[in-house]
């Protein structure tokens, strides 16, 4: 699937510059491709739609993290099978702020069941939506940048 067939809109992030009062931060993916590919894709071997622990987000930088106008990869995977469900361009500085305020508002809220919300839209409507925890950040070089990444205490990587 072609990357630009999609659109990440994140929201309840800019109180983290602000200094405003946590929320949980939230990504909407909007596909406007072949909905039966994306379909198959988010469907496990018993036709179920993926759930949240069946999958995982990262981003991959094609340049360092601080560099002027630094992009990357967000991608989603399937956590079994390792198949690429998506993947999308976007620039490092709107991702890493995104982390941050997940990772605040998870500071801020430690009995929340997830740090950060996913939905994910096909031509505008609701496909899924759930919460996650973890958002790997790898460098160029597919190094995992810890520093950079959100991960919930007592996971081993």
């Amino acid at each position: 699937m072609r990357r630009d067939y999609f659109t990440l809109e994140a929201e309840n992030i800019d109180w983290i510059d602000d200094d405003g009062e946590p929320a949980q931060p939230q990504v909407t993916i909007d596909f406007d491709g072949p909905g039966t590919t994306l379909r198959e894709r988010l469907t496990n071997a018993d036709g179920d739609l993926l759930t949240a622990e069946e999958t995982d987000v990262a981003y991959r930088l094609q340049s360092p993290p601080d560099a002027e106008d630094a992009t990357g990869v967000v991608s989603v995977t399937n956590r079994t099978t390792g198949d690429f469900v998506l993947e999308l361009n976007e620039a490092a500085a709107d991702v890493l702020q995104f982390i941050r305020a997940a990772r605040r508002y998870g500071e801020h809220d430690p009995d929340t069941d997830g740090r950060y919300g996913v939905q994910l839209r096909i031509d505008g409507e609701e496909l899924l939506s759930y919460d996650k925890e973890t958002f790997l950040v790898y460098n160029e070089e597919g190094n995992l940048l810890r520093k950079h990444s959100l991960i919930p205490s007592g996971v081993e990587l």
